[in-house]
């Protein structure tokens, strides 16, 4: 009932029902997750406090979920002292299960930049490391994706440099998270000029790196930007992968590249890759409206080799049915 009324944010309602009840059933610390997280649900995080002093008095231990919920609660209402001082008490009267852990410093260095405060982001981030607590991918991903979602793209590359200063240089699964969210928004420029200092800084782009970079041009209407990555591939030594040829095959259907589409998928079946079924799904489908049959039957003679085949070839005989639907025969 409690944990009902909370969540359709009838968070008064529920604490007078809690005051009502607790003398005659004692309150566990779900109970007191349920309100405060009914408080942080209304954005009312000093009531959120209450509640938390009184789980703490009554003996149980906030765990850290909690802890990192109130925070964000917090930063999100804009009382970032609140916060720091939640984050303070976390690190010096918290338990085991509650002391700060990566995760809440991200929340804290994320509330931070997007609110102009660099130079308390990094005072966060040295009290972070001195602490013993490293960041990992998780950090860095949350972090970038904090700062570009706000517009903050050099607060971003600062935040990396920081990083190397203090001996915890990004590697390249974090270039590649930075990579992606600029890619997801379509900020070719500022995509490539990563891609540049990640070269520059000697951090070798991934496969991961290219595919990422050839989807983002195929979005923005530029197949001769995909192009363009796909040889950059071979001149930087970097062998393809199958989500490769899957992005680059895709994205020339999408763009009427019929002839190059067709000309990757026979490379395809002539390597023998293994494609994901959805993609043969997709393809054959490509195929079908185009109304090569022929391709059609050399695509599903290779996905023979991989799934069902009575499977494979049931979805062949349809795409066959279509294509032929399509030309009118």
């Amino acid at each position: 009932m409690l944990d009902a009324l909370c969540k359709c944010c009838l968070v008064e309602e529920a604490e007078v029902m809690f005051k009502r009840v607790k003398s005659k059933i004692k309150p566990n610390s779900d109970t007191y997750n349920i309100l405060f997280f009914g408080w942080c649900r209304v954005r009312n995080p000093t009531r959120g406090m209450c509640v938390l002093e009184d789980m703490i008095k009554m003996g149980h231990t906030p765990e850290n979920f909690t802890y990192n919920t109130a925070i964000d609660t917090f930063c999100k209402a804009g009382m970032l002292t609140e916060a720091a001082e939640l984050l303070e008490f976390m690190k010096t009267k918290g338990s085991t299960m509650s002391s700060p852990t990566a995760k809440t410093y991200a929340i804290m260095m994320v509330a931070l930049v997007q609110n102009d405060r660099m130079n308390d982001c990094f005072k966060i981030l040295a009290d972070m490391i001195d602490s013993g607590c490293l960041p990992d991918v998780s950090t860095y991903k949350e972090l970038i994706e904090g700062m570009c979602s706000c517009g903050k793209i050099e607060a971003a590359y600062k935040f990396l440099q920081e990083m190397g200063r203090t001996g915890y240089p990004p590697d390249i699964v974090t270039y590649n998270c930075f990579l992606k969210v600029l890619c997801d928004n379509k900020d070719s420029d500022e995509a490539l000029k990563l891609y540049k200092k990640m070269i520059d800084v000697g951090c070798m782009p991934s496969v991961q790196t290219y595919n990422i970079l050839i989807l983002m041009f195929f979005r923005i209407g530029d197949p001769e930007g995909a192009f363009e990555t796909w040889n950059e591939m071979d001149r930087r030594g970097c062998p393809r992968d199958t989500d490769t040829y899957c992005v680059m095959i895709e994205g020339l259907f999408g763009c009427s590249n019929t002839r190059d589409a067709m000309y990757l998928l026979e490379q395809v079946i002539n390597r023998g890759m293994k494609l994901p079924y959805k993609k043969f799904d997709t393809f054959l489908m490509q195929l079908s409206a185009v109304g090569d049959l022929q391709a059609i039957h050399r695509l599903s003679e290779h996905m023979r080799k991989f799934y069902n085949p009575a499977m494979a070839r049931r979805f062949a005989l349809n795409q066959k049915r279509k294509s032929m639907s399509l030309r009118g025969k």
